[in-house]
């Protein structure tokens, strides 16, 4: 068995990260059975390599290859195109052509964009990989054949099922062995050797002095998300070859061959777009500003209440002066029930315990927890409306599908 850097070498693939050598060597490790491979990654990552590795080290290797470009081909004549036709079959089937599945008897197809696939299609291509056997287009005569199928797709296949537009049976059958290319974002050390390689090519090709980059422009390009992967990096390093004079390219020249750069290496933004979270979230917003806003409120009429019962114990205090007080005795306020006060035995009156005692209630009243009080609210809303959901949540400027949570929530 070749090693993988003999493989690399001999098909030309540039680069030493870890994910792609143990790619390659799956290749290679499978490429002498027949079983069938489906190769996943990007676009634009290289897939095409695999299935001319497995062909090449496979029993096969003198017989035919085939890469078809599922994506590429109508609807209306794919079938025919994989498992050929009758004359007189359609309008324009003016003879009998054989499909690439009778040419490939013997060898290896390569079904690339797989996931592009009508599911009618996908039938017939499943009947091949269980027993070998197609019908061609217009003709009831059963044919067999003998080929080793290796698929490539970028659609993330678990995706594809759930929305029904690929077979599971299909799927199972195609990934008895999944090889995953990795993207170039993730392969660091490897961007600026692809680069240097694509620029040596051109320069041959065109006949042109080798393009460089200097420390600035490399360190640009290695943070660069390349949502295009090696084919972006390929054709950047040709825009380059022909188009600039000076040889030696900084960051600030890269930067202009490098699409949405701004973007390209910022964390992730989640997407807000779906409106009923931006309403929800309008509403909360809102929920909490009217709470702020009643708690201001309570705190205003609170002291207006206990300015007016001091004055009140002042008169009081002031008409009983005469008589002193032999043992400390509570003294109810009946116009603010629940606040105490004590008096001492000394003629001093602390007018600041009542004050200090009201500052740390209304502070605890102001840190009450928000949840409290947006439950008392969701209550209230909903005694209003007779328990109609859909009234409840237009009275508090929320979605009624945010209400049924907040209901299922809190058990209410």
């Amino acid at each position: 068995m070749e090693s993988v850097q003999v493989i690399k070498q001999r098909f030309g693939i540039i680069g030493n990260d870890p994910k792609l050598n143990r790619s390659i060597e799956k290749a290679t490790r499978v490429a002498p059975t027949d079983i069938s491979v489906l190769v996943a990654g990007e676009s634009g990552v290289g897939k095409e390599n695999i299935p001319k590795i497995i062909h090449s080290l496979s029993q096969r290797k003198h017989n035919n290859y085939i890469a078809v470009n599922c994506g590429a081909i109508p609807e209306g004549t794919i079938d025919s195109e994989l498992f050929g036709h009758e004359k007189g079959a359609f309008t324009g089937a003016t003879n009998t052509r054989k499909g690439y599945f009778e040419v490939a008897d013997g060898g290896t197809i390569f079904l690339d964009e797989v996931g592009e696939l009508p599911l009618t299609t996908q039938v017939r291509l499943l009947r091949v990989l269980e027993n070998g056997e197609f019908i061609k287009v217009g003709s009831s005569e059963v044919q067999k054949t003998d080929v080793r199928i290796v698929a490539a797709t970028n659609v993330k296949m678990v995706e594809a099922i759930k929305k029904g537009k690929f077979r599971e049976d299909l799927y199972y059958r195609l990934s008895t062995v999944e090889i995953e290319l990795p993207p170039l974002r993730n392969r660091n050390e490897d961007i600026h050797l692809l680069f240097r390689k694509f620029a040596s090519d051109f320069a041959q090709k065109y006949k042109m002095p080798t393009v460089r980059l200097t420390d600035d422009a490399v360190a640009l390009l290695i943070r660069y998300h390349f949502p295009g992967n090696i084919r972006q990096l390929r054709n950047i390093a040709e825009q380059i070859s022909v188009i600039e004079e000076n040889r030696n390219i900084d960051a600030l020249k890269l930067k202009q061959y490098l699409p949405n750069l701004s973007s390209s290496s910022l964390p992730m933004i989640i997407d807000e777009s779906n409106h009923s979270f931006g309403e929800e979230k309008s509403s909360l917003l809102k929920m909490i500003y009217d709470l702020r806003t009643e708690l201001n409120e309570l705190k205003k009429v609170t002291l207006n209440i206990m300015h007016g019962s001091k004055i009140k114990e002042s008169e009081a205090f002031l008409e009983t002066s005469t008589t002193k007080t032999l043992a400390p005795s509570p003294s109810i306020n009946n116009n603010n029930e629940g606040l105490v006060s004590f008096h001492n035995n000394d003629d001093d009156i602390h007018q600041d315990d009542d004050e200090e005692y009201y500052i740390e209630t209304v502070e605890e009243d102001e840190n009450l927890s928000l949840q409290d009080k947006e439950i008392e609210m969701i209550k209230k809303s909903l005694e209003r409306n007779s328990n109609k959901r859909k009234l409840a949540a237009k009275e508090l400027g929320i979605s009624e599908r945010t209400l049924y949570r907040k209901i299922k929530q809190y058990n209410l």
